[in-house]
Order: C-alpha cells, then structure tokens, then sequence
C-alpha cells in the first residue's frame, strides 16, 4: 500500500523492473518504491489503473537496450494510466486533489522546440516517456507532470479509460494520416491493443475497413468494431487476398512483423499512404507506384483531448481484460502469447 512522510515523499506498491531479461527468466519483482513529493509543474496520482502494452514487453525483455531503453533501472513500467490526483506542486492551479486523470506515454516535453510548438511534440527530442525513462503506472502512485495530465470524462470507467492513452490517441494519430474518407478503403494489419482503436476510429471515417489478422477471435472482434470485412493472415498471402479485390487506397500496420509491413506494401493501390506503427523492415518499395510509407507514434495533446472527447461520446470505446496489479507478469505472458483479446489492464 502507500505510505506518507513529513517531506511529502511516499511509498507505492510497485511492479519493478530492475534489469531486462526474457520474461521466462522473472525480471519483474513486487516491491515497495520511493515516490517523491511532487515538484513545481508536478502532481502525484493515486493510480487505478494501467493499461498493458506490448512496448512495456519489448522494454522489458531487452528488445530496445539499443535504443536506450530502458533509460535507468530499477525503473517501474506502464504508461497508460488512470487514477486521482493525490497531490499538487507548486504551479499547478487547474487540477486539485481528488481530480481523475489520466496519463498517457508523453511524461513531458520541452514545450519550445519546432516539434512543440507545430503540433508534432511527440518528436521533441527532450521529451519524457513515461514508463521507459520515468517511473510508471504499474503501481500505486507515481508522478505525473500536471501539462501532460488529463482530466477523464465521467462517463467512462477507470479500467475502461486507461487503453485510450496510449491505443487510443496512438490510433487516432495513426488513422489522421491515412487519408481516409467515405469512398476509400483501408487495411487495419493486426487486431490487438492498438489496433482494435484503428479500426473504430477508421470506420468513423467512413472508409471501408478490412481486417487483417490471423486470429479468428480477432476477426470476430473486427467485425464487432465496425470492420467491412476481414482476411485470414494465416490462410496465406494477405497482399494476394486483398489484391484480388483490387487492393486498398492506405493500409494501417501494427502487427509486429515485418512481414506484415511488406503484405500492406504490396496490397496498397499506387498513389495510397501506408501508415507503419511498428518496428519493422519494410522491403522493396516501388518507387514508380509513388506509394507513401508513413511512420506514426503515439500522439499530440490536442489529439488526446480529442481521442476523449470521442469516448465520452460512445463513438469509440476499449475492449479490455482487467487484472490485479501484481497480476502483470501474467498479464504479460498472455499478451506475450498472444491470449488477449485486445487489452490488458492492471487494476489497484
């Protein structure tokens, strides 16, 4: 549980992150943590609830040491986060104690570079990821810059809200490059955490959403979610499935696989946008189809009050699992195994 000191600083129940290492090999360790006081521009949150996504996997299995991250250890990870805030620093004078918010991977950012101030902040070179260069959500309490918090609508659940900062504003940054609109066509490659998100807010659209995954319960879910159609990755080539129909106008990535990437490649229409949300090889690209290959993460602020605004609306919502905080190496081995329906979430 957490505990107070004169100092402000506190004490959280946490899942740790002390070295990465294959989950097979228990790197993850329950333990109490050291949380300070928040300082100026800063509030402390009392979390509820946690999305679990599949980068937390790659951080902590080592797939991104190269990349620098993790950026310290022990680190706590989770950066899609909801709970109420518990204290305020100096500064802050829009958010009180008992406030809901919610917090997405953007921790913070330098608020003055070209990227921040052209609506791109997610590619500030000083930016803070919470999670992977600060300390995260998988607990129950962390700091929070109070510029990058979010107050969380009253029509949605904590649980339900926690995916929306992370699937939901990555997918909407994602579908805002597509191009889309009513007449055209898109392939969603891979219906998981983020995109079950994709294809809701593709279909808002009003393009025609086709599915592509190998999962039979994921098409099930696609069609539920307002997909068109669906392909059967497993059934072979989706390029030669989709290419039989004449292909699609922009195609939307995140399946991890590079395979993948180079179906999506192949399936889009000359002149079409493909949109690549995953680390990946993309392979040849035929310069005379004058295709586009778009990378796309996460996403602005502005984006997040949209993603929001959407939820409290019902025009998007998450589809979730929920599981106790110190659950997460589980929740972990069934995203891992591919087990989810869609999202994993850590309740406290």
């Amino acid at each position: 549980m957490t505990a107070g000191t004169a100092d402000g600083a506190t004490t959280a129940h946490a899942v740790v992150l002390d070295r990465p290492a294959p989950l097979a090999d228990g790197p993850l360790r329950l333990g109490e943590v050291a949380v300070p006081g928040p300082g100026t521009g800063q509030i402390l949150v009392e979390v509820t609830a946690c999305g679990v996504c599949r980068s937390n996997l790659h951080m902590i299995e080592g797939d991104w040491v190269a990349h620098g991250v993790p950026a310290k250890t022990p680190i706590v990870p989770g950066h899609e986060v909801v709970g109420r805030v518990a204290a305020v620093g100096t500064g802050v004078d829009w958010l009180r104690p008992g406030d809901r918010v919610g917090v997405q991977p953007l921790w913070s950012t330098c608020g003055h570079c070209e990227h921040c101030l052209s609506g791109r902040e997610q590619l500030c070179a000083d930016k803070e990821i919470t999670g992977e260069t600060v300390d995260g959500g998988y607990a129950t309490r962390m700091l929070a810059t109070a510029a990058h918090a979010y107050r969380v609508p009253e029509p949605l659940d904590d649980a339900a809200a926690a995916p929306l900062f992370c699937p939901g504003v990555t997918a909407y940054n994602a579908v805002s490059k597509a191009g889309l609109a009513p007449g055209r066509s898109v392939a969603v490659f891979g219906v998981g955490g983020v995109g079950h998100m994709v294809l809701q807010f593709a279909a808002l659209t009003g393009a025609e959403v086709v599915a592509v995954t190998r999962s039979a319960e994921h098409r099930e879910l696609a069609r539920e979610l307002g997909a068109r159609r669906s392909v059967d990755a497993s059934g072979g080539d989706a390029a030669e499935q989709l290419g039989a129909s004449g292909g699609v106008d922009a195609s939307i990535v995140f399946a991890p696989s590079s395979d993948a990437v180079r179906q999506a490649v192949a399936a889009t229409r000359p002149g079409g946008t493909i949109v690549v949300g995953v680390h990946a090889n993309l392979g040849e690209v035929p310069f005379v189809e004058e295709k586009r290959v778009v990378g796309s993460v996460i996403g602005s602020r502005w984006q997040m009050h949209q993603v929001l605004r959407m939820a409290a609306a019902g025009l998007v919502r998450t589809v979730f699992e929920p599981f106790p905080l110190d659950e997460a190496p589980e929740a972990l081995r069934r995203l891992q195994r591919g087990e989810l329906r869609a999202r994993a979430v850590l309740v406290t």
